[in-house]
C-alpha cells in the first residue's frame, strides 16, 4: 500500500498560486484532492502506454501493439509530443492484493488528476467517468481535478485491472498533467464517505422512448443494461432521441424499508421525473412541458422516499430522463439510497469550507 498525501498537500498550495483571471467559474472546475477527504490505496502515477489517435476499441486492453509509454502526470508535450493537439489514449493495469482490496471493497474512487482538456474513463472496459465534452461540442475541464467512483464489482481481484483514458486537448498542453493518480477511499470527513444503505451505482436496465414505465412489474426483460453514473453517449447511444428511461431493482432489508430514506441520483443531463415502486418522488425541470432552462444538468438530485412507499424485498427504482443537447443521461454519482441523517451529514461535509 503506498500513501501519497504529501504529494496532494502539495497541490492545494500550487491551485491558489494559479492566476486570479483563470476561469474558475466553469461547471467542471475541482480544488485538488485534500489529504484531510481521501487516504490512497494504490499509487497509480508511473508510465502508462499511450498512443494518438482515437479508437474505442483500446479502451478494453486487447489491442497491444502500436503504443508507446509516457510518464503520468505529465504533459505528452514534454515526453516527445511537442505541438500535438487532438486525440490521444492513455492506458495502465494494476492488479490487487488482498489488503488493497479490503480496503477498496466499499467506496473506491480514482482520483486521475487534472487533465487537459476533456477526458473519457473506462475500467475494464466499463466506463466509470467524464469531464469537459468531446467535440463536436467541444468544452474544456483544463482546470478540474478529477474524481470518479468506481462500482466495486469492477475490479477484479483475480486478474489484472485494465484503466484507460481518452483525452482530448485543444492547445497548449495536452494529457494527464497533474497528480495525484491513485485508487483511493474517502476519509471521515469526506462527503463522499457519508454511509448509504444501497449504492445503486451500476447496471442500470436502459431504454431509449417513451411510455407508462414506472410500475414495479413492468417487463424490462429485453431493455438494454447502461452503467450509472455515466452519459448514455459514452456507452454507444449517439443518436438518441429525446427521451429515455432507466430502472433499477434493489433489495431492502425489514430495517431499511421501514425508514424514510433519501434517493441521490447524483447529476441528470437534464431533466428527470423519478419514481419508486410506481411512486413519483421526484422531478428536476419542466418535465410536462419539456423545456430545458440550461442549467438543470448541474443540479445534484436528493428525492425523499418514505417508508410507505418502501417494500421489504425487491424495489423498482425508475427513472425517466429527458435530454436536449450534447450529452444526456445519470451521468454523475453518488447514487444511492441514504437515511436522511446520512444525507444531512453529506450535506454538512460538503458545505464545511464555504
Amino acid at each position: 500500500m503506498t500513501v501519497v498525501i504529501g504529494t496532494v498537500a502539495d497541490r492545494l498550495s500550487d491551485w491558489e498560486e494559479r492566476p486570479k483571471d483563470a476561469p474558475w467559474d466553469d461547471p467542471w472546475k475541482a480544488r485538488p484532492p485534500s489529504p484531510d477527504d481521501w487516504t490512497t490505496v494504490l499509487d497509480l502515477a508511473g508510465t502508462w502506454d499511450f498512443r494518438i489517435g482515437d479508437a474505442e476499441r483500446w479502451a478494453d486492453g486487447r489491442e497491444r501493439g502500436g503504443w508507446d509509454r509516457i510518464a503520468v502526470p505529465g504533459a505528452w508535450e514534454d515526453d516527445g509530443y511537442h505541438g500535438y493537439d487532438g486525440y490521444a489514449w492513455y492506458r495502465t493495469s494494476f492488479t490487487l492484493d488482498a489488503k488493497a482490496a479490503d480496503a477498496l471493497r466499499q467506496t473506491p474512487f480514482l482520483l486521475l488528476g487534472r487533465v487537459d482538456d476533456a477526458d473519457e474513463v473506462w475500467l475494464n472496459g466499463d466506463p466509470i467517468g467524464w469531464s469537459g465534452r468531446m467535440p463536436p461540442m467541444y468544452q474544456t475541464a483544463a482546470f478540474g481535478f478529477r474524481t470518479y467512483r468506481i462500482p466495486p464489482d469492477l475490479l477484479r481481484t483475480d486478474a489484472p485491472n485494465v484503466l484507460a483514458v481518452r483525452v482530448y486537448d485543444a492547445g497548449l498542453e495536452g494529457g494527464i498533467l497533474e497528480g495525484p493518480v491513485a485508487l483511493a477511499v474517502p476519509t471521515a470527513q469526506n462527503p463522499e464517505g457519508a454511509p448509504v444503505v444501497a449504492d445503486l451505482s451500476g447496471d442500470w436496465r436502459f431504454s431509449p422512448g417513451d411510455g407508462d414505465w414506472a410500475a414495479p412489474d413492468h417487463d424490462d426483460a429485453l431493455w438494454d443494461t447502461l452503467r450509472v453514473p455515466a452519459t448514455w453517449e459514452s456507452q454507444g447511444y449517439t443518436q438518441l432521441g429525446h427521451v429515455a428511461w432507466y430502472r433499477r431493482s434493489v433489495r431492502l432489508d425489514a430495517e431499511a424499508a421501514g425508514a424514510d430514506l433519501v434517493l441521490v441520483l447524483g447529476a441528470v443531463d437534464d431533466l428527470d421525473e423519478t419514481f419508486v415502486n410506481g411512486v413519483r418522488v421526484g422531478r428536476t425541470g419542466d418535465v410536462e412541458g419539456g423545456q430545458i432552462r440550461g442549467d438543470e444538468w448541474q443540479i445534484e438530485r436528493a428525492y425523499p422516499v418514505p417508508a410507505s412507499v418502501l417494500r421489504e424485498g425487491e424495489n423498482v427504482v425508475a427513472v425517466r430522463v429527458i435530454d436536449g443537447p450534447v450529452d444526456g443521461g445519470i451521468y454523475r454519482g453518488p447514487v444511492a439510497l441514504m437515511t436522511p441523517e446520512a444525507y444531512a451529514e453529506r450535506r454538512q461535509r460538503a458545505g464545511r469550507d464555504d
